[in-house]
Formats: structure tokens, C-alpha cells, sequence
């Protein structure tokens, strides 16, 4: 099948074109016209990206739709033009990111108001970046949308200027992810200075046929710190709970649902495409293997030990990237097609807690769990949304994270990882418990009353400043959303045939061969046929056992506080926990420091000489 002549290859520059023109047009018009007019025009063009990328998922899933800018098509497999490589995972990376600005735009009609259109101006350039960086088959490309989606991240983050907080948050959110950006443009560097080229196909082409180098190793690491500061594994993770903590919520929606794992993706999809046959596969196994692991951990004890609700969301996130780097790291199309399960169904879930810690704020003014003690009781709905949520994330079936953390979990054991599943368990239900810790005190008064004073091992969430008025009850515009992305994630776990495409489309992202063949040769397209039973006996059996674990680790959190002192166990704790939480200092110099540690250290994994 030729994927030159498709007859939708307009789709992918649209889908960048329509962002970028409507933010302008916000920006220049918005003080002409009222805030409704503007809300329905930024919230009318997201969903116009919405209908124009699930067109384009539709259409990849027989063959990747390839665009090259100008006409400028390769000619005997070169090209010296510019390519739009659009295949089901970057589709639906950038689907889910055009639905998730969509509903959050439409939350932040009653939530944000001070925006005077500059809200929607960045949230437009920012779902632009993204786009282009899910879209692009141009590795410099990816470099320019990588600093488009920072730069609105950047002042998202920091849009509270009157707040000191919101300045510190998102000064470590810029100087950080700039800081990636440039050793990601070193990298850029690197490889055209080697190869002469920066197309992804053209690069994987060249360096298919050369030999390994240290200046091509030296290209690959600097290119993976650079969007793994984005990705935010561990230790270059630690600019995101400032970020989030300050952010408005529907921000945190893109950072948690769609940006986070975007810098996880074009690690993998710049793996699979440039570097597959110049670098071990055992090296780059065991590097994400162990990292994903160490990060999973730290993220998930951060998560437990915190009490501000939007902090602990953004640490399950980093628990959560740790996951999603293990079982993309086994590099298997199994373990590929439980990450992408696992993602769309953690978009759906987190992005609809981060939402209901908005209304938290909005509501109360605070997003402490012990200071709300019980100041959540009279609340209907949002009280059994917040459990739902908490269950999702502990991987609860049907939802989606537990389809995909079922999968991901096989896919461990089959690539010889047998403790996979334990970690799996472990993690959903360390993070899930943490969400009903703080659900059951906030919303049910569960739980003995603790004074507020915040304790060492803890951080406090009492001086967060509303995003919007004090609400006295909850507008259908910010209720929506939060019950959209519960029954997104429900779906993917319920829905026939979302199994079948994930792996479908894990088998195209894993072929770098592939993707070289259609993208200069038009080469036709081989459709996978889907093989791995969607649910198993033993994927469900864990899935169950991590639900309950959360349950249990909620309790012991709400009613095991003086028991929990009395044990041995409790002094030994204090000490790692003391110096894991030293290191969450807010400092930049210090998370700048980090992130050398971790550019040696994955360097010392992919660099050091292999048998």
C-alpha cells in the first residue's frame, strides 16, 4: 500500500496549522470580544484537533501516513525535505493530547479568571507543540516543538505571577527542561555532524550501515537526558512536583496526562527509528529496566509520604513513569502495547484527580488533606468521583491502567524479569492508596483529626492560592470533564478492540526498519495480526491483589498512625525518608546537580564497553 498518495497526508499539517493560527487570533482579538467568545473559539479549534487526529488514528492503523513538506518527497531514498511521519502511537499520543486541552479548556471556563486570553493563547501553542512533537519524523523538528510546548509550559506554571511560589515553580520547571532542551540540541548536533542528515528515517538509514562510535553513543545520551528531563525519570524528575504544585489544574491535566509522556515517547521512538542497530540491546534494556525501577520507587514512596494532594499526584506520576519506562525498556512489542494501554488509561484517571483537586481548592482554599479533615462530607458526587479515581490508579478492572498494567506485567516476566510483577503491584497500590488515603480523610472524615502542623517527612498543601472564587457548588462545566476521563479510562479497558490496536500498534512502533522502508522508499505497510489474550486469570488475580493492597495501605494511613510509631521499623524508616525528601529540596542547584548524576549514569549504562 503506497503512503505517499494516501489522500489525507493534509491531516497532520492541519492539525499543527489549527493551534498555532487560533492562538494567534485569541491573542490579537480578546480584548475585543467577551470571555464566552473566547472560550468557545479556543475550546472549538482543540476540538477540531480532536475530530482531525482521530481521522488520522483511523487512517494509520492500515499504514503510516507520511507528509513531506513542500512536495519535497525523497527520490531514490534520499530527501533533503522536511517529513511529517504520522503511525498509530503517535497518533494517539496526539489524540489524547487534543482531547485532554479540550476538556480542560472547558473546565477552565468557570475556574480560571484572570486569564485575559493569555490563558488560551499558551494552552493553544501549547497543544501545537505537542502536536508537532507526537507528528514530526525530523529529528531538529522535535528539538523546535520540544521548545514550543517548554516555553507555554514554562508560563502555564508561572502564570500566578503575585505568587512567589508560582515564580519559584516555574523558574525550576524552565531552567530544568532547558537545560535538557540544549543537551538534546547537543545531541542533534552530534548526529549531523556524524551523519550529515536530521530526518529520523535518513538518520536510521546512515546509521544502520556504520559501525558503533563514541561521538553516536555520546548523541543517544544526550539525546535521552534531554527528553527524559521532560519524561521526568529519576534523577532528572525533580522539577515536577513544583510545577504541578503551582500550576493550575487544568495545566496539570497536560503535564500529568500527555506531556510527561511525551518525552517518554520520542525516547523510544528516536530508539527504534535511529539507533536500534547501533546500540546493544541488552545495554538499553537493562538501562531503562533499572532506571524505570528506581524511579517507580522513588516516585511512590515521595507519593505516600505527602499531604498535599496536588504534590501527591505529580509524585504518582514519576511512580507511574517509572512503569511506563520498564515495560516500553523490555523492548518487546508486548511489553509496548501494555505501556500504551497503561498511559491512555493513567491520562484519563490522573488528569481527572488533578481536576478534582482544582475543585478541592476552589471549594476550600487548601489541598491538605489533614487540614480538610471531613470538609468534604457534604459533597454528592465528588466524593465517590474521587474514589473511583483512586481505585483507577491502584489498577482496579476494568479500567484501563489495569488492562495495560496486566500486559505490562507478562511482558516483564516473558522478557526475564520475573520480579515485574511484584514491582507493578507494589507501585499501583502504594500510589492508589495514597489517592484513598486522602480521599477517605477529605471527603468521608475517616481517620483520627491530626494537628496541622507539617511534620518532617510530610508536605503541607494549606498555602496553595485559588486559581478562582471561592465555589459553593460545583458549575456542570468542571463536573463534565472529571466524569469524561473516568469513563475514557473505563473504556479502555471494556470497550472490544482497543487491545488488538494497542498491539497493533505497538508492532509499527517497535519496527524501525519499517518505518525507514514507508517513510523514503513508500514501501507498502504490514499490519500485525493481534495475538496476546486481552485479560488473563493471573492479569487479574494481580490487578484485584493491588486494588486490595491500596485499600489496606489507605487504611493503615488513616487509622494505623500510633501503631505505626510504636514499631521498630518506624526509626529505621526516618532516616532514608529524611534524606530522600533533603533531596526534594526546591532548590535548583541542587536538581541541577542531580541531572549531571543522571547523565553519568546513563551514560556509565549505555557507554561502558559490553561483552
Amino acid at each position: 500500500m503506497p503512503v505517499f498518495d494516501t489522500g489525507v497526508a493534509w491531516l497532520p499539517p492541519v492539525a499543527l496549522t489549527i493551534p498555532i493560527l487560533l492562538s494567534a487570533a485569541v491573542l490579537v482579538g480578546y480584548r475585543r470580544v467577551r470571555r464566552p467568545v473566547v472560550d468557545a473559539v479556543a475550546t472549538a479549534g482543540a476540538a477540531c484537533v480532536v475530530a482531525v487526529t482521530a481521522a488520522l488514528l483511523a487512517r494509520s492503523s492500515e499504514g503510516r501516513v507520511v507528509t513531506w513538506s513542500a512536495g519535497w518527497a525523497p527520490s531514490h531514498g534520499f530527501s533533503v525535505g522536511i517529513v511529517l511521519v504520522s503511525d498509530p502511537v503517535g497518533d494517539g499520543i496526539a489524540l489524547t493530547a487534543a482531547v485532554l486541552v479540550t476538556l480542560a479548556l472547558v473546565f477552565s471556563w468557570r475556574y480560571v479568571e484572570s486569564a485575559e486570553g493569555h490563558f488560551h493563547t499558551l494552552v493553544l501553542l501549547f497543544l501545537a507543540g505537542m502536536e508537532g512533537f507526537a507528528l514530526t519524523g525530523d529529528l531538529f523538528d522535535m528539538f523546535v516543538f520540544f521548545e514550543l510546548m517548554g516555553a507555554a509550559a514554562y508560563a502555564l506554571t508561572g502564570m500566578k505571577v503575585e505568587d512567589v511560589g508560582s515564580l519559584q515553580g516555574g523558574m525550576n520547571f524552565g531552567i530544568m527542561n532547558s537545560l535538557g532542551a540544549y543537551m538534546a540540541l547537543m545531541g542533534v548536533g552530534f548526529l549531523y555532524a556524524r551523519t550529515g542528515n536530521l530526518g529520523l528515517p535518513q538518520l536510521g538509514e546512515v546509521l544502520d550501515h556504520q559501525p558503533r562510535s563514541t561521538l553516536v553513543v555520546a548523541a543517544f545520551v544526550m539525546l535521552m537526558a534531554g527528553f527524559l528531563v521532560k519524561g521526568a525519570m529519576a534523577p532528572f524528575h525533580f522539577w515536577l512536583a513544583d510545577a504541578h504544585a503551582v500550576a493550575p489544574a487544568p495545566v496539570c491535566v497536560l503535564f500529568s496526562g500527555v506531556m510527561v509522556p511525551l518525552g517518554v515517547y520520542a525516547a523510544f521512538r528516536v530508539y527504534w527509528v535511529v539507533f536500534s542497530h547501533q546500540l546493544a540491546p541488552g545495554d538499553i534494556r537493562r538501562t531503562f529496566v533499572v532506571m524505570g525501577a528506581v524511579t517507580a520507587v522513588v516516585g511512590s514512596v515521595m507519593c505516600l509520604t505527602s499531604r498535599n494532594f496536588k504534590r501527591l499526584l505529580a509524585y504518582s506520576t514519576i511512580a507511574h513513569v517509572g512503569l511506563f519506562l520498564s515495560a516500553l525498556g523490555y523492548l518487546t512489542a508486548a511489553g509496548t502495547a501494555g505501556a500504551l494501554l497503561y498511559v491512555a488509561g493513567h491520562a484519563g484517571v490522573k488528569s481527572a484527580l488533578f481536576l478534582i483537586g482544582g475543585v478541592m481548592l476552589a471549594r476550600y482554599g487548601s489541598v491538605d488533606e489533614i487540614d480538610l479533615h471531613g470538609r468534604g462530607r457534604d459533597t454528592r458526587v465528588m466524593k465517590w468521583l474521587a474514589v473511583a479515581g483512586g481505585l483507577g490508579l491502584a489498577c482496579l478492572p476494568p479500567f484501563g491502567t489495569a488492562l495495560g498494567k496486566a500486559i505490562s506485567e507478562d511482558a516483564g516476566v516473558s522478557a526475564g524479569y520475573p520480579w515485574a510483577p511484584a514491582l507493578f503491584v507494589v507501585v499501583s497500590a502504594l500510589t492508589g492508596g495514597a489517592v484513598l488515603r486522602a480521599t477517605g480523610r477529605i471527603y468521608f472524615g475517616m481517620g483520627p483529626r491530626q494537628e496541622g502542623a507539617e511534620r518532617p517527612d510530610q508536605t503541607s498543601g494549606s498555602r496553595e492560592e485559588r486559581d478562582t472564587r471561592p465555589l459553593r457548588r460545583v458549575p456542570v462545566t468542571m463536573l463534565a470533564p472529571i466524569v469524561v476521563l473516568l469513563l475514557g479510562s473505563l473504556a479502555i479497558g471494556v470497550v472490544p478492540g482497543v487491545h488488538s490496536a494497542a498491539q497493533r500498534a505497538a508492532e509499527f512502533f517497535v519496527d524501525g526498519a519499517a518505518y525507514q522502508r514507508q517513510a523514503l522508499l513508500a514501501a507498502p505497510a504490514h499490519v500485525a495480526a493481534a495475538h496476546l489474550p486481552e485479560w488473563t486469570g493471573r492479569g487479574l488475580a494481580l490487578d484485584f491483589a493491588s486494588a486490595a493492597l491500596a485499600v489496606l495501605v489507605a487504611g493503615v494511613g488513616l487509622w494505623g498512625g500510633v501503631l505505626h510509631e510504636r514499631l521498630p521499623l518506624a526509626r529505621l524508616r526516618r532516616r532514608p525518608l529524611a534524606a530522600l525528601r533533603a533531596a526534594h529540596s526546591g532548590h535548583v542547584g541542587d536538581y541541577v546537580a542531580w541531572l549531571l548524576v543522571g547523565l553519568a549514569v546513563l551514560g556509565g549504562f549505555v557507554g561502558l564497553p559490553h561483552r
